[in-house]
């Protein structure tokens, strides 16, 4: 390889290895990338910022402002009553389910289906005397896999679509994917509905969980000085906490911390860690003798009127990552208080203000009512709902969401317009109908993806560019060329998902795809498919939580552990590999 491509190796390597440490954002991570690139003379200035002259991320942005329309008029509702029935069998629920959902995300942006769908999907499991745990992963799965199917499905399909304009090709039609991508989907929620209640872990029901170490809050109370506990024996003071609830760390000015001891005498001042359920946290607040250690920075009353609380999920590219609450001002910023966290598989010991947050922690606030509007759909948080809230009423512009969005779609699969042109369009019509303000429209939009999007293809250019792309299809014909075409597919495909496993989809699509196309030269096999298996690889993505936004939106909110998403994602993994292995040669 000549030095270009060696640089270019070099950068992206450290790019995808920032990542997965989670130092930085990934689209501070790209755009840094792309910037080392363009100064070294690797890509030229209009070659770095291709993407941003591409209709992909114009699309994208177009496409976040249709589904914030859908869900702020409750367009979604219809399919929460589908969801949401009266199946006696584990399997009979998750069919119904997920093939609704499947069906609307091939349509609709997943993310606020899921957003919609994993609260009231835990309130029902409840009412079930049932896990949500047994539901929110295949539901998310199910929503990657409706994505999957068409051209407007999921974002990592448009990228694909412009990088191949870029190359010369017609971009991807609406209905394209569809004929390869729907039977491998209906083959994975078939496996969904039938490998999920023996493949996922058996959790009791949230309520129970707290006792067996499941999805637990940690919550730091102190002992109230001159309260009913102060002077009372640890094993003592046990009878007047919430049954359920678990102590796991106990603190004292001066004298150090660690495990609580029955023989331990509380005095005021005292610091407690424990472990409890949404409803046993809650129940903590109201034991005499017992305050919350964030009090004094509560902006109002426990119980009043005028305040509620929310679970809010920590986004990956969230300012709050590797933050503490007291490093980010949590009170200042977000004009709510943290009453208590959840991180999948450990408790937060010691003081919870200063832990560092993690991607996929869950928040339980305490806040004004209009939390969940200010920061619902911002980067912050994946996911905002609000504790026992009734569901979000069907509005009358509901019927105009929907127009606007049947209109897309039907004149992308006529091929009326572009999907562009659509998309602008329709964007442009919610705001003046008066369903979105412009605000709300540009708040909508996650600039972020927009910028990574837009990053990817300046990558993609380096790739191709530099030579390290031939370099890298010299390797795969070297590594698996033995196997024919099928090997060397087979080698793109399971490169393509790894990567996408641990940095985002649309970067993982961009990088490979002049690998994909190079190789598929080498072997005979036809570029557009080649285009599509890389499409479609990269949102397989079933392996791990951090592979995909919707998978870390139910991460908290389902008690799972890192662990548990390979144990359904990989046979679905399996069946995305050898159903684009036959298609993708064969065609």
């Amino acid at each position: 390889m000549i030095w270009e491509a060696w640089l270019t190796l070099v950068v992206i390597t450290l790019a995808v290895l920032v990542l997965t440490r989670d130092l930085i954002s990934p689209a501070v991570a790209f755009m840094a990338a792309v910037v080392v690139l363009l100064v070294a003379g690797v890509v030229t200035p209009a070659e770095a910022f291709l993407g941003f002259s591409n209709p992909a991320p114009i699309t994208v942005a177009a496409l976040y402002v249709l589904a914030r329309a859908v869900e702020k008029s409750g367009a979604l509702q219809p399919i929460v009553r589908a969801t949401l029935g009266t199946a006696k069998s584990v399997r009979g629920a998750l069919a119904r389910m997920t093939v609704p959902v499947a069906a609307a995300s091939a349509f609709l942006n997943n993310t606020p289906i899921i957003a919609m769908l994993s609260p009231q999907i835990g309130e029902w499991a409840d009412r079930r005397g049932d896990s949500a745990s047994r539901y929110l992963m295949p539901l998310s799965f199910a929503a990657i896999l409706g994505g999957m199917t068409t051209l407007i499905g999921t974002s990592t399909n448009i990228v694909v679509s412009g990088l191949l304009e870029t190359e010369g090709y017609e971009p991807f039609t609406m209905f394209e994917l569809t004929k390869i991508a729907l039977p491998v989907a209906l083959v994975g929620l078939v496996i969904t509905i039938l490998a999920s209640p023996r493949l996922l872990p058996d959790r009791l029901p949230p309520r129970q969980e707290a006792r067996t170490g499941g999805r637990s809050f940690s919550v730091r109370m102190i002992v109230e000085p001159g309260g009913p506990l102060d002077g009372l024996r640890m094993d003592e003071a046990w009878s007047a906490l919430p049954k359920g609830a678990t102590m796991v760390y106990f603190e004292r000015d001066g004298e150090g911390a660690g495990q609580p001891r029955p023989d331990t005498v509380l005095a005021g001042g005292d610091f407690l860690t424990l472990l409890g359920d949404t409803d046993i946290v809650l129940k903590l607040h109201d034991v005499s003798g017992l305050a919350s250690s964030q009090q004094p920075h509560l902006p109002f009353e426990f119980r009043s009127s005028r305040h509620a609380y929310f679970e809010a999920v920590i986004a990956p590219e969230s300012r709050l990552v590797g933050q503490s609450l007291v490093d980010i001002r949590f009170l200042a910023r977000y004009q709510a208080t943290v009453v208590a966290i959840h991180r999948a598989g450990e408790p937060v010991h010691g003081h919870l203000a200063k832990a560092p947050l993690k991607p996929g922690d869950t928040l339980m606030v305490i806040a004004d009512r209009g939390f969940g509007d200010r920061w619902r759909g911002r980067n912050d948080f994946l996911l905002v709902s609000r504790l026992g809230a009734p569901a979000p009423p069907l509005s009358r512009k509901a019927v105009v969401v929907l127009g606007v969005a049947a209109a897309v779609v039907v004149g992308a699969g006529l091929e009326v317009l572009p999907i562009l042109h659509l998309s602008l369009l329709g964007a442009l019509a919610l705001v003046v109908f008066g369903i979105l303000t412009p605000n709300d429209a540009k708040d909508s939009i996650d600039f972020d993806v927009i910028v990574v999007i837009g990053a990817a293809f300046g990558l993609a250019a380096a790739v191709d560019s530099s030579g390290l792309g031939g370099s890298a299809a010299d390797l795969v014909a070297s590594v698996v060329g033995g196997f024919g075409a099928h090997g060397a597919m087979a080698g793109i495909i399971v490169s393509t998902i790894a990567l996408s496993s641990i940095i985002t989809n649309n970067a993982a699509a961009a990088l490979v795809l002049p690998i994909a196309l190079t190789t598929a030269a080498d072997f005979g096999v036809e570029p557009r498919a080649a285009a599509v298996a890389v499409a479609l690889s990269a949102s397989a993505s079933f392996m791990t939580p951090i592979a995909y936004q919707t998978n870390l939106m139910v991460y908290g909110p389902g008690g799972y552990h890192f662990g548990d998403y390979a144990r359904l994602g990989t046979p679905l993994t399996v069946v995305v590999l050898v159903g684009l292995l036959l298609v993708t040669v064969a065609g």
